[in-house]
C-alpha cells in the first residue's frame, strides 16, 4: 500500500499540482484531485481507487499508528485492504470508491472529521 501511496504523492504533484505530504491538511487536496479524476469518463476506476485510497489509508495509518490488513468489508464476502487502528477498521479504498462514484456527498473532509472525532488525538511519534 505504501508503494501506491508514494505514487499518489508523485502524481498529485506532477499531474495535479497538489502537494500531498501525508498530513491532515492534505485530505482537502486529495478531495480536489478526486473531483478532477471523477470528471474523466475514461478513468480506470480500479487503479484510481487503489492509488488514492492507499494514500488516504497511509494518512490514517501514520496519524494513528495503525496497520494495514486484508479483511472482509461488512456485508461483503471479499477481503479488501483496511487500516486497523486500536481495533477499529477503516476502509479508505471503499471511501475513495464512493467519493469517485457518488460525488460530493462522500467528501473526504467530512469522513476525516468523523474519524478524528471517533479516534481522538493522533498517536504520539517517538
Amino acid at each position: 500500500m505504501d508503494g501506491y501511496a508514494q505514487a499518489a504523492v508523485e502524481l498529485g504533484g506532477d499531474g495535479f499540482r497538489q502537494k500531498l505530504d501525508f498530513s491532515a491538511e492534505s485530505i482537502e487536496k486529495l478531495d480536489e484531485i478526486l473531483v478532477l479524476v471523477s470528471e474523466n469518463p475514461d478513468v480506470d476506476l480500479d487503479f484510481e481507487v487503489r492509488l488514492w485510497g492507499s494514500y488516504l489509508g497511509e494518512v490514517l495509518r501514520r496519524r494513528y499508528n495503525g496497520s494495514w490488513e486484508m479483511t472482509p468489508y461488512p456485508g461483503g464476502a471479499v477481503a479488501v485492504p483496511a487500516v486497523d487502528v486500536r481495533g477499529s477498521r477503516l476502509f479508505p479504498l471503499i471511501k475513495v470508491y464512493r467519493r469517485l462514484t457518488m460525488g460530493e456527498e462522500e467528501d473526504l473532509a467530512s469522513f476525516f472529521s468523523m474519524v478524528t472525532e471517533r479516534l481522538g488525538s493522533p498517536a504520539k511519534v517517538n
